[in-house]
């Protein structure tokens, strides 16, 4: 394909497009660029592309298509290349990524997930339940055993569109996908033929990005109106759960689920009860189309019963029966970071979760709060240069629900990590935690202190090994510091 087809529909008019070269690569970054490449400069939050253009021409771009806008301060005629302006590129990128890569998604039942919380877990336990199945998210991108790192939960759309096409071509069949607000709202899964579409739950974050709720929430809503959806799930547990329902394409058919026993007008509707959670696991009934079946997992907290019935309910949606779906979620393992359980027996039990917003921090104490045999201690810290407004929330709910706290650094990235404490430091009402900026210091203090039936919570970081300081990524585990650290406690 050359740039004409590549841009058909796109701008006025192909015939005016100079070059006929086959296109053998698409690159958004120069470094990335090789010979027989187009490279796409587009008009980025920090900068425009063709600030690195003459880079992507030394590499071997044959031709450069630009975003207009941002464009004038550019000298572009100068070049001695193929040049072909687009208006609103970013938009229009999906749509260019799928055709080079020759629409991948088409032969693929991609399973779009949106919520606040729960994406992961719910993207993990489908990868591993699915044959053939692939995962875009967090944690990585690949398939079941190989996954290759991702810079953001939802890549840019011409990353997205070369996933998908690496998929078809590696045989996957199905792909659980977290789709993010920021990805939904710069428009990286342009162009990507969802299957399904799940919406797990909606609470603060963002806010930093999105300015409000009402903003955050229709950058959500963007998933369940893409025309192509042939199902969507929601929890009706949700306040937002009807408008989601109402977004979607009335020719999807439509699923909701419900942990609560909470009816619905829906004829596809999936009711948990009977639940028994403890640490060892979590046991419940399920209830669809006068059946019913039961889910016996190690999963730990109960909150993560929202994310196996969620999951549950995308399989009878994919058209599993349910006892075959029951006996599927059953089998799900932990995910890395996720309610990531180390000690127990003699020692105590340590969480390591990436809990990082009010509601999520709250959910994860008030259920071990609940099971611990005993105290609940806390470790956990905020983000830099992201809503700060969540910080003392954070403070609040963790001092209601816990027993002892240590606020320590979490990714302080471009800001001072003293003046983000301080801001978590404003939301407590009795001053009586503690303040420890080193985490491994933190990590370590709070676990000797921990005896044994006692909880302890390690929050914020989940999977991440790295602490993000002025622009540097040191490694850093927080699995790796609460396995050394219980090696060495000693019963006091």
């Amino acid at each position: 394909m050359n740039c004409a087809g590549l841009l058909e529909g796109l701008v006025d008019d192909t015939s005016e497009i100079p070059c006929h070269d086959e296109v053998i690569g698409l690159a958004l970054d120069s470094r990335q660029v090789e010979k027989g490449f187009v490279f796409i400069a587009v008009n980025g939050a920090i900068q425009h592309g063709l600030l690195h253009v003459q880079q992507a021409i030394d590499n071997g771009a044959f031709a450069v298509i630009y975003d207009v806008c941002g464009s004038e301060s550019f000298a572009v005629d100068d070049l001695d290349i193929c040049l072909v302006a687009v208006n609103d590129l970013g938009d229009k990128l999906g749509c260019i990524a799928d055709r080079f890569y020759q629409s991948p998604t088409s032969q693929l039942d991609v399973i779009g997930i949106t919520g606040t919380n729960g994406k992961t877990t719910c993207s993990q336990f489908l990868l591993q339940i699915l044959p053939q199945c692939g995962v875009i998210g967090t944690l990585g991108w690949g398939a079941k055993g190989s996954l290759q790192e991702t810079v953001n939960t939802t890549p840019d759309a011409l990353a997205i569109h070369g996933m998908f096409a690496d998929f078809v071509r590696s045989g996957v069949q199905t792909v659980a996908m977290e789709v993010s607000s920021h990805g939904l709202q710069q428009g990286r899964v342009n162009a990507v033929d969802f299957k399904g579409a799940l919406f797990i739950n909606l609470s603060r974050d963002h806010l930093d990005y999105h300015g409000s709720m009402a903003e955050y929430c229709q950058a959500k809503l963007t998933l369940f109106r893409q025309a192509g959806l042939q199902f969507v799930v929601v929890n009706a547990d949700d306040e937002n759960s009807e408008l989601f329902l109402a977004a979607a394409p009335k020719k999807a058919k439509k699923w909701s689920f419900s942990v609560t026993g909470k009816n619905s007008h829906l004829p596809d509707h999936v009711v948990a009860s009977e639940v028994d959670s403890s640490l060892n696991g979590i046991n419940f009934w399920v209830s669809w189309n006068n059946e019913k079946a039961q889910v016996q997992t190690n999963i730990v907290g109960d909150f993560n019963i929202e994310n196996l019935l969620a999951v549950l309910t995308v399989l009878l949606a994919l058209g599993y029966s349910l006892k075959s779906a029951t006996g599927l979620v059953s089998q799900v393992a932990s995910v890395k970071g996720r309610m990531e359980r180390f000690g127990g027996g003699d020692k105590p039990f340590v969480f390591v979760d990436y809990a990082h917003t009010p509601d999520a921090l709250e959910k994860l104490l008030l259920c071990l709060k609940r099971e611990a045999q005993e105290k609940l201690f806390v470790v956990f810290g905020c983000g830099g240069n992201r809503d700060k407004g969540k910080r003392a929330q954070m403070a609040q709910v963790t001092e209601q629900n816990s027993d002892y706290i240590v606020v320590t650094n979490d990714n302080p990235r471009f800001e001072k990590p003293e003046q983000i404490i301080k801001e978590i430091n404003d939301g407590f009402e009795n001053n009586n935690n503690e303040v420890m900026q080193n985490r491994e210091e933190a990590i370590k203090n709070v676990i000797k202190k921990a005896k044994k039936g006692d909880c302890v919570v390690i929050a914020g970081k989940g999977h991440e090994e790295y602490q993000d300081i002025n622009g540097v990524k040191h490694p850093f585990s927080d699995q790796e510091v609460v396995v050394r650290a219980l090696q060495e406690w000693i019963v006091s």
